[in-house]
């Protein structure tokens, strides 16, 4: 154990100064502490990896420090058009019991990321990662859910201590003092999964839960990066890109291709179940109607009496409409490497243009090689790809931006009458400020159905489908009753990326949740309601100067299957006031309007 007189700390700022990360040996225990304007966001908390039986995070003494600036800008699929990564980091070696390794800190005006790093050594074990995050808080409230290989739990509003002892899935997110704090990992390849479960002190200590034997490797071992996003509000929250910042950047033929394509796409699945062999011509036109760019044919497809030759019908037909197909497939005939290429190929030459990939393994070491290996085998085939059933996002659609989007979220096709299941109300409220903040989801929003609603209201479903980013935007709701609803011109007209997004005021995960979203000069606004009737005034001093025309859908007190729907004519000093209905919503379209004489 190091003596306190020779213990070393390694500081590290943000460009703008305001968020810093300590990581310091003293007592022989490799800690780093996290700020915002000098306010403690995380105490002294541990990053540490058990290998070949040695704790790194013990004994550690830190030996040299090497720093260097990161700058960097890329296009994003998401909320924004463009990602700006600009941090500042610093290496340090380290050996811990005679094992030397690396950890790298880098910080960035959104928060702070940790690592350590180990050489290559045949025949060496991993055994274990109990790295956490110790907030700075007694009790802070928390939004969180259980942990799950799937992803498909509930989010809900705790407190730290509440859930103690409770294993929980990443990401958290967390309200210190009056900073916003998620945390999650990035980059989480060749290593698995990472959840953590509280103690009674607050400390959320990690586990690989789907890897509890650990696994050995002869390859350098790269510990995914342990994440903290810092905000000051919750616009900030939403933009943040420090996931994918912390990933690779793609090679340049996938940075600047232009067959990946973001757009929206019908599907049956929540409104019919399988697919029907003899009605595909009609989903592609339902499809054209809509003005969507896609057309997914889900599970159910390999059982039509002539899928292949049914298929390769249905996407030349798709491809004179000018919509493109995708295609479901279990993830057990992606596992064999040689089979896996040799669908892909098949998929690439019959036309499809994405494959939708569902119901892989637990998230161990083993499997998270897989989802790379998925993406650069599609890629090769200029095969966009969007998993199901999957693990949380780690930021590596940056690498492999083919990725459009995943689930790893409870979302519409939970919520369905024919399983009997009605999704809680705050947990829409919750999702954008916690799974959202870490990458795209697949929701599948948005249903019109009467029966379908259960509980929420036609203004709560269409927003979803601005909230919910996806840039491959699945949606769940039967065509005709979107071309037969008041919001069709809304429909057609709600992109599957943006170019801006700002929170608006009134929004708390668990009450209500509230975005303005900018695709070239049009804003949208939804609102998602929670459990409780409210009143709702929004001022619209985002909108710039001029004149705007204003398209608003509201919630219809007597009928949650109905809107009431108005128009006028709104500068920036003017606002939207409605009631909202428990489980209700708001959407809004603003186009400006030509100047007189233009």
């Amino acid at each position: 154990m190091l003596p306190a007189a020779d213990a070393k700390t390694v500081s590290v700022s943000s460009p703008d100064g305001t968020v810093r990360a300590d990581l310091t040996d003293e007592a022989g225990e490799l800690r780093y502490r996290v700020t915002i304007d000098g306010r403690a966001i995380l105490d002294p908390s541990p990053v540490t990896m058990r290998v070949d039986g040695v704790e790194l995070g013990n004994h550690a003494v830190i030996d040299a420090v090497r720093r260097r600036p990161f700058r960097d800008r890329y296009r994003l699929f998401g909320g924004k058009a463009w990602a700006i990564a600009h941090a500042n980091q610093a290496t340090l070696t380290i050996h811990s019991s005679s094992t030397p390794y690396e950890a790298d800190v880098r910080v960035a005006d959104d928060g702070v990321g940790v690592r350590l790093r180990l050489p290559a050594k045949p025949g060496r074990h991993v055994d274990a990662d109990r790295s956490g995050w110790q907030l700075a808080s007694v009790d802070p409230r928390v939004w969180a859910s259980r942990r799950s290989a799937g992803y498909e739990e509930v989010f809900t509003t705790e407190t730290l201590r509440s859930v103690a002892g409770k294993p929980l899935a990443l990401p958290l997110t967390a309200k210190i003092n009056r900073y916003w704090v998620t945390i999650s990992e990035a980059a989480g390849v060749d290593y698995g999964d990472l959840a953590v479960t509280p103690d009674a002190n607050g400390l959320l200590t990690g586990m690989l839960y789907a890897d509890p034997a650990g696994w050995r490797t002869d390859k350098a071992v790269t510990q995914p990066w342990r994440v903290t996003i810092v905000a000051r509000d919750l616009t900030k929250l939403v933009n943040s890109t420090l996931i994918q910042d912390l990933n690779p950047p793609p090679a340049p033929s996938l940075a600047h291709a232009t067959w990946i394509r973001p757009g929206r796409s019908t599907w049956q699945w929540l409104a019919i179940g399988a697919p029907l062999e003899t009605d595909q011509h009609r989903w592609v036109d339902w499809t054209r109607r809509l003005g969507f760019e896609y057309y997914l044919v889900d599970d159910g497809w390999a059982a039509w009496k002539t899928p292949w030759a049914t298929l390769a019908d249905t996407v030349a037909y798709a491809r004179s409409q000018r919509v493109g197909v995708w295609l479901w497939v279990h993830s057990n005939m992606m596992v064999d490497a040689a089979a896996r290429r040799a669908l892909l190929r098949r998929f690439a030459a019959l036309g499809v243009v994405g494959v939708k990939v569902d119901f892989p393994e637990p998230p161990d070491r083993v499997w998270s090689n897989w989802y790379a290996a998925v993406a650069r085998d599609a890629a090769a085939e200029r095969l966009m790809i969007d998993f199901h059933g999957a693990v949380k996002p780690t930021g590596t659609e940056r690498t492999w931006p083919n990725v459009l989007t995943r689930e790893a979220v409870r979302g519409h096709e939970w919520q369905i009458t024919r399983y009997n299941r009605v999704l809680p109300a705050e947990h829409d409220t919750i999702i954008p400020f916690t799974r959202y903040v870490i990458g795209p989801g697949d929701y599948t929003p948005t249903v019109f159905a009467a029966n379908e609603l259960q509980g929420n209201s036609w203004a709560h479903e269409l927003a979803q489908a601005i909230i919910f980013t996806s840039p491959f935007l699945t949606m769940g709701g039967h065509p005709r009753t979107y071309l037969d609803n008041p919001a069709a011109d809304l429909l057609r007209a709600i992109p599957a990326v943006w170019d801006e997004t700002i929170v608006l005021p009134g929004s708390e995960p668990g009450v209500m949740a509230g975005f303005a979203r900018r695709r070239d000069k049009d804003w949208f606004i939804g609102v998602i309601n929670g459990p409780k009737d409210r009143l709702l005034s929004l001022d619209l001093r985002f909108l710039g100067r001029g004149e705007w025309s204003l398209v608003s859908l509201t919630d219809d007190p007597a009928r949650p299957a109905a809107f009431v729907r108005s128009q006028r004519d709104v500068r920036s000093t003017d606002s939207i006031a409605t009631g909202l209905r428990g489980r209700g919503g708001l959407v809004a379209w603003l186009r400006p309007r030509p100047k007189a004489g233009s």
